[in-house]
């Protein structure tokens, strides 16, 4: 299996929805992005199956399957010629995008 690294690219943010959904008082409706990533951030591992360093349990729970699949060569198929997965975690009021790709050794 080889190695991957996860890159961070967006950070997202639904204020309207989240405004328009949750009630007046509830304390998620004061959250902004995601504080445990930032853009741009990148991630190794030695085999795509292991959890990076530092890398948010949750998230990692959401992206480990397209983690494992890059990491034995599977990819999105429009991101030929090399495996590559664009995934996110699934958190509805501000998920985190990612890219992971795999690093030819």
């Amino acid at each position: 299996m080889s190695r991957i690294r996860i890159t961070v690219l967006r950070r997202e943010h639904y204020d309207k929805l989240l405004q328009s959904l949750l009630p007046k008082d509830s304390p998620e409706r004061q959250m902004g992005r995601c504080d445990l990533f930032t853009e741009g951030q990148v991630f190794e591992t030695q085999r795509g199956c292991r959890k990076p360093d530092g890398f948010c349990d949750w998230a990692w729970a959401d992206i480990h399957r397209d983690a494992v699949s890059v990491a034995f060569g599977v990819g999105h198929p429009w991101a030929a010629p090399r495996p590559m997965a664009i995934t996110c975690c699934t958190d509805g009021k501000r998920p985190v995008i990612f890219k992971i790709e795999r690093i030819e050794e």
